[in-house]
């Protein structure tokens, strides 16, 4: 039997990890740093996050479209779901929580020009806001603090003062030929990192994080 939400768009709608009760979508393909581009170009035309109830069908739009305001993906965080507002006229980024039926809440926000657009997003297990690229690692809040990145290396969650990153490794590429070799491998370490990036530990194996929340390292 096919199911049908109560308000149908053609939109697609994704997982969001650590619960089972909500899905999300964006009515928009564009990223947060996108807006940069959008401003030289006059100005973006908006877009809205919708989330869909898997046991009731609602759909529910927390903010209407609005020029120049862009969503970041959301996260579900010891009963919340939190996302980020990026309103460039406002010059501003926010981290709003929310619960279905309920007006979105302010968590905080920051001056648009003081966070990196670029991978911008909130990591658990509390709240984080956090960039990243292959050269630097930013964390804006609760506390702000950075290191560098080794290029195949991204945070993936931050807990009891420590970040918690994923490293891809390559063994045996034949760069020769450009191709993998008999004894090619490739696999991922967890690698534990304090906040002024020195290694604690690291371990091979690639973390998920499971309906109920918790991370596993497999």
């Amino acid at each position: 039997m096919i199911k049908r939400f109560k308000e149908t768009n053609g939109l697609y709608i994704d997982k969001i990890y650590g619960q089972e009760r909500l899905a999300f979508a964006h009515t928009d393909s564009s990223d947060l740093f996108d807006l940069v581009e959008w401003a030289e170009r006059g100005g973006y035309p908006g877009s809205e996050i919708k989330f869909y109830d898997l046991e009731t069908g609602d759909v529910y739009t927390p903010f209407q479209k609005k020029r120049d305001v862009m969503y970041g993906n959301p996260v579900y965080l010891k009963g919340y779901y939190y996302f980020l507002q990026a309103d460039n006229s406002a010059g501003l980024v926010t981290i709003f929580k929310f619960l279905p039926g309920q007006a979105p809440e302010c968590v905080a926000e920051f001056n648009i020009q003081d966070v990196k657009l670029y991978n911008l997003m909130i990591v658990g297990e509390e709240v984080h806001l956090i960039a990243q690229d292959n050269e630097v690692f930013n964390c804006y809040y609760p506390e702000s603090f950075s290191f560098k990145l080794q290029p195949n290396e991204t945070v993936s969650f931050i807990a009891d003062e420590k970040v918690y990153l994923e490293a891809w490794i390559e063994e045996g590429w034949d760069t020769e030929n450009n191709r993998a070799s008999e004894d090619y491998k490739y696999y991922e370490k967890v690698i534990v990192k304090d906040f002024d990036g020195k290694v604690i530990s690291e371990e091979v194996g690639s973390i998920y994080q499971a309906p109920d929340g918790t991370y596993w390292i497999a």
